[in-house]
């Protein structure tokens, strides 16, 4: 049974969901990349002026601007916590490979 075949024998309101999942998902990726295209042009200037790759401070205070945005719009803090600090941690790994100016 082909891809499509299984499709028809769902209900619409699913396969309307997973349409706009599937949007979803597409918008994160894209935001993703351009919050790394930003933190990319951060490293190098950080590497210019020789400033450390991670910023323990600013990191505090996004973890708990998050975990507020988090919460108001009915997401775990928790979750949202996890998922920054994943992306942080590709960010700081990305900045420690940036040559030091």
């Amino acid at each position: 049974m082909t891809q499509t075949e299984a499709s028809a024998n769902l209900p619409e309101d699913l396969l309307r969901l997973r349409d706009s999942i599937d949007n979803i998902d597409a918008a994160i990726i894209h935001m993703l990349a351009e919050r790394f295209r930003c933190t990319q042009q951060v490293g190098a200037l950080k590497a210019a002026h020789r400033l450390p790759p991670a910023d323990p401070g600013r990191e505090a205070r996004q973890v708990a601007r998050l975990r507020r945005l988090a919460a108001e719009a009915k997401l775990d803090p928790d979750f949202a916590e996890k998922f920054l600090a994943f992306v942080v941690r590709e960010v700081i790994r990305h900045h420690e490979a940036v040559p030091r100016g």
